[in-house]
């Protein structure tokens, strides 16, 4: 099967993570899968909301916007109420950060991880969970450096990616175009450990076998780790500076 840009089924598009992209956000991380750009920053506030005050734990949560101009057509500013897919992918993205930080360790404070969309190809959720743990950790050595807390308190690196069935192939990464012609797509959370943080897959024309499901879990496993080894380097672009 030819792909539409040319790469092999098992075949990541160019990623790039720029760290410390904005000036103020404790974390401020840029990620290009692709044709997809995204801008995820880490904000931190000294206070917890009500559902854990007096739990001795911190918060982290997430927003997600599609910026005008980001798509083929113009996406209107959702000021008044967000969308149902916007709700379903912040919540995500919220989620599956959230199981990456033993969130005991944080201190009675919140993460806001905010992610915003520049340029969207497919992969829009997945790009801003990968950046997302990025960002998070640029956030937590902030804390570090300024004494707020004692250790980094990650649990396992998570990452993301989207994968798919097209022409009855399975693939890893669907740009728009194959997206919107997939047979079956899904979106899959991993951790450094090879656990499952979250799945999400829908049957768009045929149902899905549990050996393609089997298939399509591997190659997301594939894919994770690359862009898990791609965080490390990014991280340690900084790492000997910032610590």
């Amino acid at each position: 099967m030819q792909r539409t840009d040319g790469r092999q089924p098992d075949q990541l598009r160019p990623v790039c993570i720029t760290r410390n992209y904005t000036k103020y956000a404790p974390g401020s991380v840029f990620i290009e899968l692709g044709d997809t750009k995204v801008l995820v920053t880490a904000t931190i506030e000294e206070r917890t909301p009500r559902h854990v005050v007096d739990e001795n734990t911190g918060w982290l949560t997430a927003e997600y916007a599609l910026l005008p101009g980001s798509t083929h057509t113009r996406v209107n500013r959702e000021r008044l109420k967000i969308s149902g897919r916007t709700q379903e992918i912040q919540r995500l993205v919220g989620r599956s950060i959230r199981a990456c930080i033993d969130l005991t360790r944080l201190g009675d404070r919140t993460i806001t991880l905010d992610a915003d969309v520049i340029q969207a190809d497919g992969g829009t959720r997945t790009a801003s969970i990968t950046a997302g743990y990025v960002a998070l950790m640029d956030a937590l050595l902030h804390l570090k450096r300024n004494n707020l807390i004692q250790d980094i308190p990650i649990i396992s690196p998570v990452a993301a990616i989207s994968v798919g069935v097209l022409d009855g192939v399975p693939i890893l990464d669907l740009n728009y175009e194959e997206d919107s012609a997939a047979e079956v797509d899904a979106n899959i959370v991993m951790n450094a450990n090879g656990e499952i943080v979250e799945f999400q897959a829908t049957s768009e024309k045929s149902p899905l076998s549990q050996k393609d499901l089997l298939e399509l879990l591997e190659l997301g496993k594939k894919g994770i780790q690359e862009l898990l080894e791609i965080q490390k380097q990014a991280l340690g672009l900084l790492e000997g500076a910032s610590l």
